[in-house]
């Protein structure tokens, strides 16, 4: 067997799996291939800064990631971290399952270490170990979907975290073990 057969096979076991997961999340009307076509629209709440991503079949590129990371870098000391990719493709389905077109909105993505011990001090409700220290996690808003919607949906995926912070107005997603607070 030479090795481009193998990669080829390889390719076409991917792909289809990829394809099978996106009908699997957007219902028969609405075509994986489609959904991917949409750019992922950000907004940083506390920076004011936009991002406009855009899925390739091949998987994300590694210059988008550096985009990326440096967006949701930790916006109080500007350290870099690498973010999840996984991250990206929770709130694709996400926008599979509403059909939201929105834009997402950032309030926290990476955290430093000074970071979070500062917010520790200041709130009982930040983790020590926190996966925003990892880059796996993200405390997101949508403009098109009211909170408790974008939470219900989340948690309807159990693809990781879910926590709803009702009297701030946002959703708390990561790629952690399915639990929910």
């Amino acid at each position: 067997m030479s090795k481009n057969i193998f990669l080829n096979r390889r390719s076409f076991v991917k792909y289809s799996l990829q394809l099978a997961a996106g009908f699997g999340l957007s219902g028969p009307m609405t075509s994986y291939a489609a959904l991917f076509k949409q750019p992922l629209t950000f907004y940083h709440t506390h920076t004011g800064e936009q991002l406009k991503l855009k899925y390739s079949l091949d998987g994300w590129k590694s210059s988008t990631l550096n985009k990326l990371n440096y967006f949701l870098r930790d916006f109080r000391t500007g350290d870099v971290h690498p973010i999840d990719p996984l991250l990206l493709d929770i709130l694709y389905g996400i926008r599979a399952k509403t059909g939201s077109r929105g834009i997402i909105e950032i309030i926290s993505g990476y955290r430093s270490p000074k970071t979070n011990k500062m917010l520790q001090a200041k709130s009982g409700g930040v983790a020590g170990k926190s996966l925003h220290l990892k880059g796996q996690a993200l405390d997101v808003r949508m403009t098109d979907l009211k909170t408790g919607k974008l939470r219900d949906v989340a948690v309807s995926l159990a693809r990781g975290g879910v926590g709803y912070y009702a009297k701030s107005d946002f959703v708390h997603i990561d790629t952690g073990r399915f639990r929910t607070w």
